[in-house]
């Protein structure tokens, strides 16, 4: 049989990997969390994802889209296919 660790003896590779395990589950258990402290964004950091014209995606301030005017409200589907460029 084997023989139990005592106090003297030295730190065996078993030992090690459940003090590594342990370690492991350190970010389960919300350590190291961040601090709730940080600023709120405001609304002018608030961004929205719009589609361009070629198809490509662009994130635009809110605060641009609200001093923004409408052209033309109400556009069919055809329409908008025509000015994005694309066929039915």
């Amino acid at each position: 049989m084997k023989k139990r660790m005592k106090k003297g003896e030295q730190f065996t590779r078993r030992s090690m990997f459940s003090v590594l395990g342990t370690t492991l589950l350190i970010p389960f258990l919300g350590f190291g969390s961040n601090d709730s402290s940080q600023p709120i964004a405001s609304e002018e950091d608030e961004y929205q994802t719009l589609l361009k014209p070629d198809g490509t995606t662009v994130k635009v301030k809110v605060s641009t889209l609200k001093k923004s005017k409408v052209i033309k409200k109400d556009i069919s589907n055809k329409s908008f296919f025509n000015w994005l460029g694309k066929k039915l």
